[in-house]
């Protein structure tokens, strides 16, 4: 957007000092038009960040019976996954769940019930994209029957964001410099820039994996494919000669 006003920024800046920080202002005018745009820029970075949800759900006819079994058939898995060599601070319980089961009966038109269905559920995260396949094969082979993911993700985006940035504030200058010339202006002065932070680097989730056997043949092909993560920037310029 270009306008032509006389506007006031006020710039605040943080003093770094073993005192207290002090804030300082800075007044900054334009006389000429002013154009404000908003710049969001992405970039590909290759995951090296994997979680993925395991668990058991089983069914017997009490209550008591559906959740010893669920936790013997549990503590298995959550055992397999040690194993694995995954520490435990990568392992982590997500639900717990025990309800009763009910069919409803188009005869009688009434709820029929069947027995109870206990579930358990860890989020598990994986260092090695490339582990991914073994870890679910090994997985149902220890009696998970429930698994959901994987959810690809970058554990430092650092370094892909400031690309994004430079690559943002690059744009955003043709785009003014653009803008002032049709205007016929030559030039443009940076007044004022904020940055919209989008968290870390987009997480890619496959469709969720229902495993109902014991048991699959092999371990399952995994692509870890790319993620995206990136910052949305707005700045404000001014057209000058």
């Amino acid at each position: 957007m270009i306008r032509n006003a006389i506007v006031p920024t006020v710039l605040a800046a943080t003093a770094l000092a073993a005192s207290p920080a002090i804030a300082a202002e800075i007044q900054v005018q334009a006389t000429g038009p002013v154009i404000e745009l908003v710049v969001d820029e992405q970039v590909e970075v290759e995951p090296d960040t994997v979680t993925i949800s395991a668990g058991v759900t089983n069914q017997a006819q009490t209550a008591q019976e559906a959740l010893s079994q669920n936790s013997t058939q549990m503590q298995g898995v959550i055992d397999r996954l040690k194993s694995l060599g995954i520490p435990e601070r990568d392992i982590q319980t997500t639900r717990i769940n025990l309800g009763a089961r009910f069919d409803y009966d188009q005869q009688t038109q009434q709820q029929v019930f069947r027995g109870y269905q206990a579930s358990n559920q860890v989020s598990v995260k994986l260092r090695d994209t490339e582990e991914v396949g073994a870890v679910l094969d090994a997985l149902v082979k220890a009696g998970a029957n429930d698994i959901n993911g994987p959810s690809f993700s970058v554990s430092d985006d650092t370094g892909p964001k400031a690309e994004a940035r430079k690559r943002a504030l690059e744009r955003a200058r043709s785009m003014a410099l653009d803008y002032a010339r049709v205007a016929g202006y030559s030039n443009v002065r940076v007044l004022q820039i904020s940055e919209s932070v989008q968290g870390s680097a987009r997480e890619y989730s496959a469709d969720a994996i229902r495993v109902t056997g014991s048991r699959i043949g092999g371990a399952p092909p995994v692509q870890a494919g790319m993620v995206e993560t990136g910052v949305t920037v707005s700045v404000t310029y001014e057209a000058v000669n």
